[in-house]
């Protein structure tokens, strides 16, 4: 099992940053790669960012490119998202979740969200 705990959210203005960190227990030497996902009220959940645990190759939504950057410490089991340049379309809970080397087609872990708010 490996447990995320989200943190980081809050409220802030349009054009302002935040940076959420996601901290990983438990099986960590498990995690194959660790992604961020966000719901906004009314909305389906959708993928915003992902990286590879070992190698750091990372994807990113199209709404988010260029202005959010995931990034991972790996002595920390910490996985992170800067995210700059916010507007108040993301607003939302955002959800960090793992996928485990011995089942890597989907998120098995997800922590508890931690919920941005953009004002315009």
């Amino acid at each position: 099992q490996v447990q995320l705990v989200e943190s980081g959210g809050g409220l802030v203005q349009a054009g302002d940053s935040l940076k959420l960190s996601c901290a990983a227990s438990g099986r960590t030497f498990s995690i194959y790669m660790m992604a961020w996902f966000r719901q906004a009220p009314g909305k389906e959940r959708e993928f915003v960012a992902a990286i590879r645990w070992s190698i750091s190759n990372t994807q990113y939504s199209d709404s988010v490119k260029g202005r959010f950057t995931i990034s991972r410490d790996r002595v920390k089991n910490t996985v992170y998202l800067q995210m700059n340049s916010l507007k108040p379309e993301d607003t939302a809970v955002y959800y960090c979740a793992a996928r485990d080397t011995l089942d890597t087609a989907r998120y098995a872990y997800w922590g508890q969200g931690t919920q941005v708010t953009v004002s315009s």
